[in-house]
């Protein structure tokens, strides 16, 4: 994965995740386009911008790794330590979690049953002796 994040790798590394399997394309779409309205062509951006609901998204994708914090602290003039808080994009895990979907996308169908593997006779009833 070179350069930035797009909306479409985002939008699929959010439905891979663990935490998110049963979230429709168009509800991780949504997120994807509202966390990187955020980011824009960065890879980092500092949490301080964010409102509470808004950081809610980020923890939740920072639960799926897809995210994750930085800090760094500097010194003030007048000596007190000030520390600065970051969000960033893990693109390893990003790229991983696309990496489920292109596995299951060999010809595979990914809604399987454990009812599919059963016989077609397995629901007749055998006669009583």
């Amino acid at each position: 994965m070179d350069g930035i994040v797009t909306v479409e790798e985002l939008t699929q590394a959010i439905q891979n995740s663990p935490d998110n399997k049963g979230m429709m394309e168009d509800e991780a779409y949504a997120l994807a386009i509202h966390v990187l309205n955020f980011f824009g062509y960065s890879d980092r951006i500092i949490d301080n911008i964010l409102e509470p609901e808004d950081r809610d998204a980020f923890y939740m994708l920072e639960d799926a790794a897809i995210l994750t914090t930085e800090r760094e602290e500097t010194t003030l003039y007048d000596g007190r330590e000030w520390r600065i808080h970051y969000w960033l994009f893990r693109r390893e895990k990003i790229q991983d979690l696309i990496a489920i979907r292109d596995d299951d996308d060999d010809g595979q169908s990914v809604d399987t049953s454990v009812y599919d593997d059963l016989p077609d006779d397995i629901w007749e009833r055998g006669s009583a002796a």
